[in-house]
Protein backbone atom coordinates (compact mmCIF):
# COMPACT_ATOMS: atom_id res chain seq x y z
CA UNK A 1 0.00 0.00 0.00
CA UNK A 2 1.09 3.66 -1.13
CA UNK A 3 0.44 7.05 0.71
CA UNK A 4 -0.33 9.18 -1.98
CA UNK A 5 -0.55 11.90 0.14
CA UNK A 6 3.32 12.06 -0.55
CA UNK A 7 3.59 11.91 -3.75
CA UNK A 8 3.35 15.34 -5.84
CA UNK A 9 1.39 14.16 -8.87
CA UNK A 10 -2.02 16.12 -9.51
CA UNK A 11 -5.00 14.14 -10.39
CA UNK A 12 -8.87 15.16 -10.59
CA UNK A 13 -10.36 12.31 -8.95
CA UNK A 14 -14.51 10.93 -10.35
CA UNK A 15 -14.54 10.37 -6.28
CA UNK A 16 -12.80 11.51 -3.01
CA UNK A 17 -13.49 9.42 -0.10
CA UNK A 18 -13.63 10.80 3.13
CA UNK A 19 -13.57 8.47 5.59
CA UNK A 20 -11.31 5.36 6.01
CA UNK A 21 -13.71 2.92 7.72
CA UNK A 22 -15.33 0.03 6.48
CA UNK A 23 -18.22 2.32 4.63
CA UNK A 24 -15.48 4.21 3.60
CA UNK A 25 -13.38 1.01 2.13
CA UNK A 26 -16.67 -0.53 0.74
CA UNK A 27 -17.63 2.88 -1.28
CA UNK A 28 -13.86 2.87 -2.46
CA UNK A 29 -13.79 -0.63 -3.79
CA UNK A 30 -17.10 -0.43 -5.39
CA UNK A 31 -15.91 2.37 -7.32
CA UNK A 32 -12.65 1.79 -8.03
CA UNK A 33 -13.93 -1.96 -9.50
CA UNK A 34 -16.25 -0.03 -11.72
CA UNK A 35 -13.50 2.21 -13.18
CA UNK A 36 -13.81 5.25 -11.37
CA UNK A 37 -11.04 7.23 -10.42
CA UNK A 38 -10.65 7.23 -6.28
CA UNK A 39 -9.08 9.02 -3.68
CA UNK A 40 -9.60 7.67 -0.27
CA UNK A 41 -8.66 10.00 3.11
CA UNK A 42 -8.69 9.35 6.88
CA UNK A 43 -7.85 11.24 9.34
CA UNK A 44 -6.35 8.61 11.56
CA UNK A 45 -5.82 5.24 10.57
CA UNK A 46 -7.94 3.03 8.19
CA UNK A 47 -10.91 1.30 10.79
CA UNK A 48 -9.60 2.85 13.57
CA UNK A 49 -13.19 3.97 15.48
CA UNK A 50 -16.14 2.57 14.59
CA UNK A 51 -15.60 -0.34 12.64
CA UNK A 52 -12.94 -1.56 15.10
CA UNK A 53 -15.62 -1.26 17.89
CA UNK A 54 -17.62 -4.21 16.84
CA UNK A 55 -18.69 -7.67 18.49
CA UNK A 56 -16.05 -9.12 15.64
CA UNK A 57 -19.64 -10.66 14.24
CA UNK A 58 -21.01 -10.72 10.58
CA UNK A 59 -24.73 -11.22 11.54
CA UNK A 60 -27.90 -10.91 9.96
CA UNK A 61 -29.94 -8.56 13.22
CA UNK A 62 -32.26 -11.18 14.92
CA UNK A 63 -33.16 -8.32 17.37
CA UNK A 64 -34.24 -6.19 14.56
CA UNK A 65 -36.94 -8.36 13.51
CA UNK A 66 -38.71 -6.74 17.05
CA UNK A 67 -38.94 -4.00 15.19
CA UNK A 68 -40.52 -5.91 12.03
CA UNK A 69 -37.10 -4.75 9.94
CA UNK A 70 -37.74 -7.51 7.66
CA UNK A 71 -35.51 -6.00 4.53
CA UNK A 72 -32.95 -4.90 7.01
CA UNK A 73 -32.46 -8.24 8.08
CA UNK A 74 -32.93 -10.19 4.75
CA UNK A 75 -30.35 -7.84 3.26
CA UNK A 76 -28.14 -8.76 5.90
CA UNK A 77 -28.31 -12.32 5.80
CA UNK A 78 -27.50 -12.10 2.07
CA UNK A 79 -24.50 -10.22 2.90
CA UNK A 80 -23.52 -12.22 5.86
CA UNK A 81 -23.26 -14.95 3.08
CA UNK A 82 -21.31 -12.94 0.64
CA UNK A 83 -18.71 -11.65 2.61
CA UNK A 84 -18.25 -15.83 3.75
CA UNK A 85 -17.38 -16.00 0.38
CA UNK A 86 -15.26 -13.07 -0.74
CA UNK A 87 -13.33 -12.77 2.77
CA UNK A 88 -13.22 -16.81 3.49
CA UNK A 89 -10.55 -16.50 6.01
CA UNK A 90 -11.93 -13.83 8.19
CA UNK A 91 -15.26 -14.98 8.57
CA UNK A 92 -17.04 -17.96 10.09
CA UNK A 93 -19.98 -19.58 11.02
CA UNK A 94 -20.52 -19.46 14.89
CA UNK A 95 -23.00 -21.10 16.61
CA UNK A 96 -25.22 -19.37 19.67
CA UNK A 97 -26.72 -20.40 22.80
CA UNK A 98 -29.63 -18.62 23.14
CA UNK A 99 -31.54 -19.24 27.00
CA UNK A 100 -35.12 -19.67 26.87
CA UNK A 101 -36.81 -18.21 30.23
CA UNK A 102 -40.37 -18.02 31.69
CA UNK A 103 -40.42 -14.39 30.61
CA UNK A 104 -42.00 -12.59 27.85
CA UNK A 105 -38.68 -11.48 25.81
CA UNK A 106 -37.27 -14.88 25.88
CA UNK A 107 -40.48 -17.04 25.88
CA UNK A 108 -40.29 -20.02 23.92
CA UNK A 109 -42.96 -19.32 21.84
CA UNK A 110 -41.82 -15.70 20.78
CA UNK A 111 -38.18 -17.21 19.98
CA UNK A 112 -38.66 -20.04 18.04
CA UNK A 113 -41.06 -18.04 15.81
CA UNK A 114 -37.97 -15.36 15.70
CA UNK A 115 -35.65 -18.09 14.60
CA UNK A 116 -37.95 -19.84 12.33
CA UNK A 117 -38.42 -16.65 10.75
CA UNK A 118 -34.67 -15.47 10.70
CA UNK A 119 -33.53 -18.94 8.68
CA UNK A 120 -36.51 -18.23 6.38
CA UNK A 121 -35.28 -14.99 5.79
CA UNK A 122 -31.89 -16.76 4.87
CA UNK A 123 -33.07 -19.00 3.00
CA UNK A 124 -30.02 -19.11 0.46
CA UNK A 125 -27.73 -19.42 3.21
CA UNK A 126 -26.13 -23.05 1.73
CA UNK A 127 -25.32 -20.94 -1.73
CA UNK A 128 -21.84 -20.42 0.04
CA UNK A 129 -18.54 -21.18 -2.51
CA UNK A 130 -16.81 -23.00 0.24
CA UNK A 131 -19.18 -25.99 1.79
CA UNK A 132 -17.37 -25.32 5.14
CA UNK A 133 -18.91 -22.00 5.66
CA UNK A 134 -22.41 -23.50 5.55
CA UNK A 135 -24.89 -22.15 8.49
CA UNK A 136 -27.06 -24.75 10.08
CA UNK A 137 -30.58 -24.03 10.89
CA UNK A 138 -31.16 -22.85 14.46
CA UNK A 139 -31.67 -26.28 16.89
CA UNK A 140 -33.33 -27.32 20.07
CA UNK A 141 -32.68 -27.72 23.56
CA UNK A 142 -33.96 -29.15 26.40
CA UNK A 143 -32.98 -27.75 29.74
CA UNK A 144 -30.97 -30.38 30.77
CA UNK A 145 -28.33 -30.19 27.60
CA UNK A 146 -28.86 -26.30 27.86
CA UNK A 147 -27.31 -26.24 30.93
CA UNK A 148 -24.88 -29.16 30.20
CA UNK A 149 -23.67 -26.35 27.42
CA UNK A 150 -23.65 -23.14 29.65
CA UNK A 151 -23.40 -24.17 33.82
CA UNK A 152 -23.52 -21.14 34.37
CA UNK A 153 -26.57 -19.89 33.23
CA UNK A 154 -29.14 -18.23 35.56
CA UNK A 155 -31.49 -21.53 36.49
CA UNK A 156 -34.50 -19.37 37.95
CA UNK A 157 -37.18 -20.03 35.53
CA UNK A 158 -35.00 -21.43 32.52
CA UNK A 159 -37.15 -23.42 30.49
CA UNK A 160 -34.64 -24.56 28.03
CA UNK A 161 -32.85 -23.41 24.87
CA UNK A 162 -31.51 -23.30 21.26
CA UNK A 163 -28.72 -22.94 19.18
CA UNK A 164 -28.62 -20.46 16.33
CA UNK A 165 -25.97 -19.02 14.31
CA UNK A 166 -24.59 -16.23 12.79
CA UNK A 167 -20.74 -15.80 11.74
CA UNK A 168 -17.17 -14.79 13.48
CA UNK A 169 -15.41 -11.93 12.17
CA UNK A 170 -11.54 -12.44 13.49
CA UNK A 171 -10.26 -9.29 12.83
CA UNK A 172 -13.00 -6.26 11.77
CA UNK A 173 -9.50 -4.27 11.31
CA UNK A 174 -7.97 -6.18 8.91
CA UNK A 175 -11.47 -7.00 6.95
CA UNK A 176 -11.83 -3.21 6.47
CA UNK A 177 -7.83 -3.04 5.12
CA UNK A 178 -9.49 -5.79 3.17
CA UNK A 179 -11.34 -3.92 1.46
CA UNK A 180 -9.16 -1.10 0.76
CA UNK A 181 -6.37 -3.07 -0.54
CA UNK A 182 -9.23 -4.18 -2.88
CA UNK A 183 -9.27 -0.78 -3.86
CA UNK A 184 -5.77 0.05 -4.30
CA UNK A 185 -5.84 -2.86 -6.38
CA UNK A 186 -8.02 -1.80 -8.64
CA UNK A 187 -6.53 1.54 -9.09
CA UNK A 188 -7.72 4.02 -5.95
CA UNK A 189 -5.45 6.46 -4.13
CA UNK A 190 -5.08 5.86 -0.49
CA UNK A 191 -3.97 7.78 2.55
CA UNK A 192 -4.43 7.60 6.30
CA UNK A 193 -3.41 10.41 9.11
CA UNK A 194 -4.81 12.45 6.25
CA UNK A 195 -7.56 15.07 7.66
CA UNK A 196 -9.83 17.26 5.63
CA UNK A 197 -9.44 20.71 6.73
CA UNK A 198 -11.61 22.82 4.28
CA UNK A 199 -13.83 22.09 0.80
CA UNK A 200 -12.43 23.86 -2.41
CA UNK A 201 -15.28 25.58 -3.90
CA UNK A 202 -15.66 26.29 -7.67
CA UNK A 203 -16.57 29.91 -9.27
CA UNK A 204 -19.73 28.35 -9.81
CA UNK A 205 -20.58 27.41 -5.87
CA UNK A 206 -19.55 23.58 -6.69
CA UNK A 207 -17.58 21.51 -4.52
CA UNK A 208 -14.40 20.36 -6.25
CA UNK A 209 -12.38 18.86 -4.24
CA UNK A 210 -10.74 18.67 -0.44
CA UNK A 211 -7.76 20.45 1.38
CA UNK A 212 -6.10 17.65 3.65
CA UNK A 213 -3.87 18.04 6.30
CA UNK A 214 -0.88 15.11 7.03
CA UNK A 215 -0.80 14.77 10.17
CA UNK A 216 2.19 13.02 9.84
CA UNK A 217 4.65 15.00 7.81
CA UNK A 218 2.73 18.86 9.31
CA UNK A 219 1.59 19.48 5.87
CA UNK A 220 -1.30 20.48 3.68
CA UNK A 221 -2.61 19.18 0.34
CA UNK A 222 -5.09 20.08 -2.31
CA UNK A 223 -7.04 17.17 -3.67
CA UNK A 224 -9.22 17.24 -6.23
CA UNK A 225 -12.19 16.04 -7.40
CA UNK A 226 -15.61 16.16 -9.23
CA UNK A 227 -17.53 14.26 -6.35
CA UNK A 228 -17.04 13.72 -2.48
CA UNK A 229 -18.40 11.32 -0.31
CA UNK A 230 -18.67 11.89 3.55
CA UNK A 231 -17.92 8.15 4.84
CA UNK A 232 -16.91 10.20 8.05
CA UNK A 233 -19.59 7.40 10.33
CA UNK A 234 -19.89 9.45 13.73
CA UNK A 235 -18.45 12.48 11.91
CA UNK A 236 -20.13 13.31 9.22
CA UNK A 237 -21.95 16.47 10.67
CA UNK A 238 -18.46 17.78 11.37
CA UNK A 239 -17.26 16.70 7.74
CA UNK A 240 -20.82 18.89 6.67
CA UNK A 241 -19.94 21.74 8.61
CA UNK A 242 -16.85 22.17 6.91
CA UNK A 243 -18.23 21.96 3.79
CA UNK A 244 -21.29 24.47 4.59
CA UNK A 245 -20.53 27.67 4.13
CA UNK A 246 -23.81 28.51 5.05
CA UNK A 247 -24.91 29.44 8.72
CA UNK A 248 -26.73 26.27 9.01
CA UNK A 249 -24.94 23.56 12.30
CA UNK A 250 -25.50 20.23 10.98
CA UNK A 251 -25.77 17.23 14.22
CA UNK A 252 -26.51 13.56 13.84
CA UNK A 253 -27.49 11.01 16.69
CA UNK A 254 -24.72 8.48 18.65
CA UNK A 255 -24.74 5.93 20.35
CA UNK A 256 -22.20 4.31 22.16
CA UNK A 257 -21.29 0.58 22.38
CA UNK A 258 -18.50 -0.56 24.42
CA UNK A 259 -17.02 -3.99 25.14
CA UNK A 260 -15.36 -5.76 27.52
CA UNK A 261 -12.30 -8.24 27.46
CA UNK A 262 -12.14 -10.63 30.57
CA UNK A 263 -8.98 -12.26 31.54
CA UNK A 264 -10.16 -15.48 31.50
CA UNK A 265 -12.41 -16.99 29.72
CA UNK A 266 -16.24 -17.09 31.15
CA UNK A 267 -18.80 -19.03 29.24
CA UNK A 268 -17.94 -22.64 27.23
CA UNK A 269 -19.91 -20.80 23.79
CA UNK A 270 -20.77 -17.60 22.71
CA UNK A 271 -23.75 -17.05 24.87
CA UNK A 272 -26.92 -14.47 24.12
CA UNK A 273 -28.03 -12.63 27.13
CA UNK A 274 -31.44 -10.51 28.10
CA UNK A 275 -31.05 -7.99 30.67
CA UNK A 276 -34.11 -8.09 33.32
CA UNK A 277 -34.96 -4.61 31.42
CA UNK A 278 -35.16 -7.47 27.81
CA UNK A 279 -31.96 -5.93 26.12
CA UNK A 280 -30.05 -8.09 24.64
CA UNK A 281 -25.93 -8.30 24.77
CA UNK A 282 -23.31 -11.56 24.30
CA UNK A 283 -20.55 -13.09 26.14
CA UNK A 284 -18.21 -14.76 23.35
CA UNK A 285 -14.66 -16.76 23.88
CA UNK A 286 -12.18 -15.17 22.29
CA UNK A 287 -8.55 -15.94 21.99
CA UNK A 288 -8.79 -17.81 25.28
CA UNK A 289 -10.40 -14.78 26.86
CA UNK A 290 -14.29 -13.65 26.57
CA UNK A 291 -15.72 -10.33 24.89
CA UNK A 292 -18.80 -8.96 26.98
CA UNK A 293 -20.88 -6.44 24.93
CA UNK A 294 -22.18 -4.51 23.69
CA UNK A 295 -23.65 -1.13 25.58
CA UNK A 296 -26.18 1.00 22.97
CA UNK A 297 -26.58 4.67 24.99
CA UNK A 298 -27.17 7.74 23.91
CA UNK A 299 -24.14 10.06 23.56
CA UNK A 300 -24.07 13.36 23.24
CA UNK A 301 -20.74 15.06 23.36
CA UNK A 302 -17.77 15.60 20.79
CA UNK A 303 -16.39 12.17 18.80
CA UNK A 304 -13.34 13.49 19.23
CA UNK A 305 -13.43 13.66 22.65
CA UNK A 306 -14.83 10.10 23.21
CA UNK A 307 -13.48 7.66 25.42
CA UNK A 308 -14.71 4.57 27.35
CA UNK A 309 -16.19 5.02 31.36
CA UNK A 310 -15.51 3.78 34.24
CA UNK A 311 -19.62 4.18 34.40
CA UNK A 312 -19.93 2.21 30.98
CA UNK A 313 -17.78 -0.44 32.51
CA UNK A 314 -20.04 -0.78 35.72
CA UNK A 315 -23.07 -1.02 33.76
CA UNK A 316 -22.60 -3.42 31.55
CA UNK A 317 -20.65 -5.44 34.21
CA UNK A 318 -23.86 -5.08 36.56
CA UNK A 319 -25.77 -6.37 33.13
CA UNK A 320 -23.65 -9.31 32.90
CA UNK A 321 -24.10 -9.98 36.55
CA UNK A 322 -27.62 -9.81 36.20
CA UNK A 323 -27.91 -12.34 33.52
CA UNK A 324 -24.88 -14.55 33.86
CA UNK A 325 -22.86 -16.50 36.78
CA UNK A 326 -22.52 -16.44 40.12
CA UNK A 327 -23.46 -12.38 39.91
CA UNK A 328 -19.39 -11.90 41.01
CA UNK A 329 -17.37 -10.28 37.61
CA UNK A 330 -15.85 -7.33 38.86
CA UNK A 331 -13.84 -4.94 36.95
CA UNK A 332 -10.18 -6.53 38.65
CA UNK A 333 -11.15 -9.17 36.01
CA UNK A 334 -11.24 -7.27 33.27
CA UNK A 335 -8.38 -6.98 31.14
CA UNK A 336 -8.59 -4.38 28.50
CA UNK A 337 -12.00 -2.56 27.31
CA UNK A 338 -13.26 -1.10 23.91
CA UNK A 339 -15.76 1.33 22.22
CA UNK A 340 -17.19 3.22 19.48
CA UNK A 341 -19.59 5.47 18.57
CA UNK A 342 -22.72 4.41 15.79
CA UNK A 343 -24.04 7.00 13.65
CA UNK A 344 -27.78 6.65 13.76
CA UNK A 345 -30.62 7.76 11.43
CA UNK A 346 -33.43 7.57 13.33
CA UNK A 347 -33.89 10.59 14.97
CA UNK A 348 -37.46 9.77 15.67
CA UNK A 349 -36.53 6.87 18.58
CA UNK A 350 -35.69 7.90 22.02
CA UNK A 351 -33.72 5.36 22.71
CA UNK A 352 -30.89 4.29 20.56
CA UNK A 353 -31.16 0.76 21.68
CA UNK A 354 -34.59 0.70 19.29
CA UNK A 355 -32.86 2.85 16.73
CA UNK A 356 -32.64 1.33 13.83
CA UNK A 357 -29.45 0.42 11.86
CA UNK A 358 -30.30 1.49 8.17
CA UNK A 359 -28.81 3.84 6.41
CA UNK A 360 -29.55 6.91 4.37
CA UNK A 361 -27.61 8.32 1.65
CA UNK A 362 -27.97 12.35 1.07
CA UNK A 363 -27.29 14.42 -2.01
CA UNK A 364 -26.10 17.44 -0.26
CA UNK A 365 -26.79 19.69 -3.52
CA UNK A 366 -30.16 20.68 -1.73
CA UNK A 367 -28.84 21.91 0.53
CA UNK A 368 -26.02 23.94 -1.09
CA UNK A 369 -23.10 21.51 -1.21
CA UNK A 370 -23.01 20.21 -4.79
CA UNK A 371 -20.66 18.29 -5.13
CA UNK A 372 -21.09 16.41 -1.65
CA UNK A 373 -22.94 13.01 -1.02
CA UNK A 374 -23.43 12.15 2.74
CA UNK A 375 -23.81 8.89 4.39
CA UNK A 376 -25.26 8.28 7.54
CA UNK A 377 -26.39 5.17 9.77
CA UNK A 378 -25.28 1.39 8.51
CA UNK A 379 -24.10 -1.63 9.96
CA UNK A 380 -20.74 -3.38 9.68
CA UNK A 381 -22.30 -6.73 8.07
CA UNK A 382 -24.15 -4.78 5.18
CA UNK A 383 -21.51 -2.06 4.00
CA UNK A 384 -20.54 -3.74 0.89
CA UNK A 385 -24.23 -3.13 -0.64
CA UNK A 386 -24.46 0.27 0.88
CA UNK A 387 -20.78 0.65 -1.24
CA UNK A 388 -23.13 -0.43 -4.07
CA UNK A 389 -26.05 2.10 -3.48
CA UNK A 390 -23.69 4.62 -2.74
CA UNK A 391 -21.35 4.54 -6.49
CA UNK A 392 -25.14 3.85 -8.06
CA UNK A 393 -25.90 6.94 -7.21
CA UNK A 394 -22.42 8.72 -7.79
CA UNK A 395 -22.71 7.01 -11.07
CA UNK A 396 -25.36 9.00 -11.61
CA UNK A 397 -24.29 12.41 -10.70
CA UNK A 398 -21.55 11.89 -12.81
CA UNK A 399 -23.49 11.18 -16.18
CA UNK A 400 -21.57 7.99 -16.22
CA UNK A 401 -23.77 4.70 -16.87
CA UNK A 402 -24.77 2.30 -14.56
CA UNK A 403 -23.97 -0.93 -14.55
CA UNK A 404 -24.07 -4.04 -11.85
CA UNK A 405 -21.71 -3.92 -8.99
CA UNK A 406 -19.16 -7.07 -9.04
CA UNK A 407 -18.02 -6.88 -5.33
CA UNK A 408 -20.39 -9.64 -4.51
CA UNK A 409 -18.82 -11.85 -6.73
CA UNK A 410 -14.59 -11.43 -6.25
CA UNK A 411 -12.82 -12.17 -3.72
CA UNK A 412 -11.25 -9.57 -1.79
CA UNK A 413 -7.75 -9.01 -1.76
CA UNK A 414 -5.50 -11.54 0.23
CA UNK A 415 -8.63 -13.72 0.74
CA UNK A 416 -8.57 -15.65 -2.66
CA UNK A 417 -8.91 -18.67 -1.01
CA UNK A 418 -11.56 -21.17 -2.51
CA UNK A 419 -11.31 -23.75 -0.13
CA UNK A 420 -10.10 -23.10 3.61
CA UNK A 421 -9.62 -26.37 4.84
CA UNK A 422 -7.35 -27.15 2.21
CA UNK A 423 -5.46 -23.74 2.36
CA UNK A 424 -4.74 -24.18 5.91
CA UNK A 425 -3.44 -27.92 5.40
CA UNK A 426 -1.28 -26.81 2.52
CA UNK A 427 0.13 -23.63 5.09
CA UNK A 428 0.53 -25.99 7.54
CA UNK A 429 2.43 -28.41 5.56
CA UNK A 430 4.73 -25.68 4.35
CA UNK A 431 5.70 -23.87 7.23
CA UNK A 432 5.67 -26.95 10.03
CA UNK A 433 9.53 -26.91 10.38
CA UNK A 434 9.53 -23.59 11.15
CA UNK A 435 6.77 -22.22 13.31
CA UNK A 436 4.59 -23.29 15.40
CA UNK A 437 1.42 -24.99 14.81
CA UNK A 438 -0.61 -21.29 16.65
CA UNK A 439 1.83 -19.19 14.54
CA UNK A 440 0.65 -20.43 11.14
CA UNK A 441 -2.95 -20.82 12.52
CA UNK A 442 -3.10 -17.11 13.35
CA UNK A 443 -0.76 -15.81 10.14
CA UNK A 444 -2.87 -17.77 7.68
CA UNK A 445 -5.76 -16.50 8.93
CA UNK A 446 -5.54 -12.51 9.23
CA UNK A 447 -3.00 -12.52 6.46
CA UNK A 448 -4.72 -14.81 3.87
CA UNK A 449 -2.91 -15.49 1.04
CA UNK A 450 -0.68 -12.85 1.64
CA UNK A 451 0.62 -15.20 5.05
CA UNK A 452 3.52 -16.48 2.42
CA UNK A 453 5.20 -12.82 2.53
CA UNK A 454 5.14 -13.08 6.63
CA UNK A 455 6.98 -15.67 6.48
CA UNK A 456 9.27 -15.07 4.34
CA UNK A 457 10.02 -12.02 6.07
CA UNK A 458 10.98 -14.00 9.26
CA UNK A 459 12.49 -16.85 7.69
CA UNK A 460 15.12 -14.39 6.15
CA UNK A 461 15.42 -12.61 9.66
CA UNK A 462 15.36 -15.45 12.42
CA UNK A 463 14.79 -12.22 15.13
CA UNK A 464 11.29 -11.63 13.59
CA UNK A 465 10.72 -15.20 14.32
CA UNK A 466 9.91 -14.09 17.85
CA UNK A 467 6.55 -15.18 19.27
CA UNK A 468 5.11 -12.12 21.55
CA UNK A 469 1.48 -13.39 22.57
CA UNK A 470 -0.50 -16.89 23.31
CA UNK A 471 -1.91 -16.78 19.75
CA UNK A 472 1.90 -17.23 18.29
CA UNK A 473 1.98 -13.71 16.68
CA UNK A 474 4.86 -13.09 15.50
CA UNK A 475 7.33 -9.83 15.13
CA UNK A 476 7.54 -9.93 11.34
CA UNK A 477 4.24 -8.97 11.51
CA UNK A 478 5.18 -5.59 12.69
CA UNK A 479 7.87 -5.14 9.48
CA UNK A 480 4.99 -6.13 7.19
CA UNK A 481 2.80 -3.54 8.65
CA UNK A 482 5.13 -0.82 8.31
CA UNK A 483 6.53 -2.35 4.72
CA UNK A 484 3.18 -3.35 3.18
CA UNK A 485 0.34 -1.81 4.83
CA UNK A 486 0.80 1.82 5.62
CA UNK A 487 1.25 1.30 9.34
CA UNK A 488 2.72 4.91 10.44
CA UNK A 489 2.26 4.79 14.15
CA UNK A 490 2.49 2.69 17.09
CA UNK A 491 -0.81 1.73 17.78
CA UNK A 492 -1.50 1.44 13.90
CA UNK A 493 0.45 -1.33 14.72
CA UNK A 494 -0.82 -3.21 17.79
CA UNK A 495 -4.22 -2.66 17.27
CA UNK A 496 -5.36 -3.11 13.72
CA UNK A 497 -2.76 -4.84 11.53
CA UNK A 498 -1.60 -6.88 14.18
CA UNK A 499 -3.76 -7.67 17.60
CA UNK A 500 -0.90 -7.53 19.62
CA UNK A 501 -1.87 -4.28 21.82
CA UNK A 502 -5.08 -4.90 23.13
CA UNK A 503 -4.08 -7.70 25.59
CA UNK A 504 -1.87 -7.88 28.25
CA UNK A 505 0.66 -10.01 27.47
CA UNK A 506 2.69 -7.67 25.91
CA UNK A 507 5.00 -6.51 28.98
CA UNK A 508 6.64 -3.13 28.59
CA UNK A 509 9.80 -4.69 27.81
CA UNK A 510 7.94 -6.06 24.85
CA UNK A 511 6.74 -3.04 23.61
CA UNK A 512 9.93 -0.72 23.86
CA UNK A 513 11.21 -3.90 21.24
CA UNK A 514 8.44 -3.33 18.89
CA UNK A 515 9.05 0.26 18.92
CA UNK A 516 12.62 0.23 18.69
CA UNK A 517 11.65 -2.06 15.20
CA UNK A 518 8.96 0.31 13.99
CA UNK A 519 11.40 3.61 15.03
CA UNK A 520 14.35 2.35 12.93
CA UNK A 521 11.96 1.39 10.33
CA UNK A 522 9.50 4.61 10.36
CA UNK A 523 12.95 6.70 11.38
CA UNK A 524 11.55 8.35 14.64
CA UNK A 525 13.78 10.01 17.49
CA UNK A 526 14.27 9.40 20.76
CA UNK A 527 11.16 11.93 21.67
CA UNK A 528 9.09 10.45 19.17
CA UNK A 529 9.72 7.03 20.27
CA UNK A 530 8.71 7.82 23.45
CA UNK A 531 5.20 9.34 22.48
CA UNK A 532 4.46 6.64 20.61
CA UNK A 533 5.45 4.18 23.61
CA UNK A 534 3.49 6.43 26.01
CA UNK A 535 0.19 6.65 23.94
CA UNK A 536 0.01 2.59 24.08
CA UNK A 537 0.28 2.63 27.42
CA UNK A 538 -2.89 5.16 28.14
CA UNK A 539 -5.10 2.74 25.28
CA UNK A 540 -4.33 -0.65 27.44
CA UNK A 541 -4.97 1.66 30.61
CA UNK A 542 -8.57 0.83 31.95
CA UNK A 543 -10.52 3.92 32.93
CA UNK A 544 -10.28 4.80 37.19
Amino acid sequence: MKRFIESNEEKNYDLIVVGGGITGGAVAYDAAKRGLSVAVVEKNDFGWATSAATSKLIHGGLRYLNNLEFGLVRESLVERRVLEDIAPNFVYPLGFVFPHYKLFKTSRLLIRTGLTLYDILAFDKKKTKDKSKIIPNHKWLSKKKTIEMEPNLKKDKLKGGSIYYDCRSIAPERLTLGFLKSAEKYGADIANHAEVTSFIYSDKNKITGVKVKDTINNVEKEVKGKLVVNCAGPWADIVLNIADKSDTTHSIKRSEGIHIVTKKKISNNPVVLITPEGRHFFTIPWRGKSIVGTTDNPYEGDPNNYKVSKLAIDTIIKDFNDSFGTGTLSFTDIEYTYGGLRPLVDTDTEETYDSSRKYEIYDNAKDGMDGLITVEGGKYTTSRHLGDTVVKMSLKKLGKKIEKTTTKDEYLAGSEIEDMEAFMSVVHSSYKDQFSKKTIEYVARHYGTECHNVFELAKNDKKLKEVMNNDGEILAQVIYAIKNEMSLTLDDILFRRTGMGPYGELSKKDIEKIADLAGKELGWDAKRKENEIKKINEMRTLPK
